[in-house]
């Protein structure tokens, strides 16, 4: 029997599911980061890596950083086509994962994951020889990077929220998607409370660092402030999550604009 030769790069058609979409119809940022997701999963699966076998060996793999940026917005039922590949893996613990989703519309977002393989305590260990062989790295381009901005420091705002049980991933914090929420019902509550509609937020990019779990029971306190706007006038908004005692949880930066609208009507919600 021949032995199993891992491929470096994947391509296949994915469907977004329809809780995935706003009231205008377009899909949200945080539900293309779960397509991001769906897509790894996927990919390690038919490399030989599916959930159940990294959990009989009591080890995984966790985003520490992710970046986004979008192309556009997607429409439901947009048939979708997604590739991707490993275009870095060192020391067998620290693994960078390329996606791109698109459509005969052209493309849709392009995301960048790192990841790193622990052990069940949740700490980063190296990955066995056959782990690490099953991601053989490929060059398939240059990575996700968020745009450059001009600074233009601003007010912060702030909300706290106390995570669901009902909320818990398969290692029962919260996924990392859901970061992108909480940055956009941070950056809506401000919104609605300045009379913009929260609906017509429209995604550019985002970035988040995964620094400490946050698990069911325990209150976030989520901190925005704009750091500037982008040369085509996109907000530039940074966002800090704590836990309480001041724990460190994630840092992300979102770049966010206004369909059918001025996004300089977005970032002077937070002039001092």
């Amino acid at each position: 029997m021949a032995a199993f030769v891992p491929e470096p790069f994947w391509e296949f058609p994915l469907a977004l599911p329809r809780h995935a979409f706003s009231a205008r119809e377009v899909a949200r940022p945080g539900d293309i980061w779960r397509a991001c997701q769906d897509v790894a999963v996927w990919a390690s699966s038919h490399q030989g890596w599916p959930p159940r076998r990294f959990l009989d060996a009591g080890t995984s793999f966790l985003v520490y950083r992710m970046v986004v940026t979008h192309d556009r917005e997607s429409d439901y039922g947009e048939e979708l086509v997604a590739t991707t590949w490993v275009s870095r893996f060192r020391r067998r613990t620290l693994c960078t994962r390329e996606i791109r989703l698109r459509s005969d519309r052209g493309q849709l977002a392009a995301a960048t994951q790192e990841w790193a393989h622990v052990g069940a305590d949740h700490k980063p260990t190296q990955a066995s020889e056959e782990t690490a062989s099953a991601y053989p790295e490929y060059d398939g381009g240059p990575s996700a990077e968020l745009p450059g901005y001009d600074e233009a420091p601003g007010k912060e705002t702030r909300f706290s929220f106390e995570m669901w049980h009902t909320w818990g991933d398969p290692l029962g914090h919260a996924n990392h998607p859901a970061y992108v929420d909480w940055c956009d019902e941070a950056t809506s509550r401000v919104m609605r409370e300045g009379g913009l509609d929260p609906v017509k937020l429209r995604p550019v990019a985002e970035q988040i660092t995964f620094r400490q779990s946050v698990e069911p029971g325990q209150t976030v306190h989520v901190t925005t402030a704009r750091q500037g706007y982008t040369r085509g006038g996109d907000i530039v908004l940074a966002h800090r999550f704590e836990l309480d005692g001041g724990v460190a949880a994630a840092q992300a930066t979102t770049v966010r604009s206004l369909s059918g609208g001025d996004p300089a009507s977005l970032g002077a919600l937070w002039d001092k």
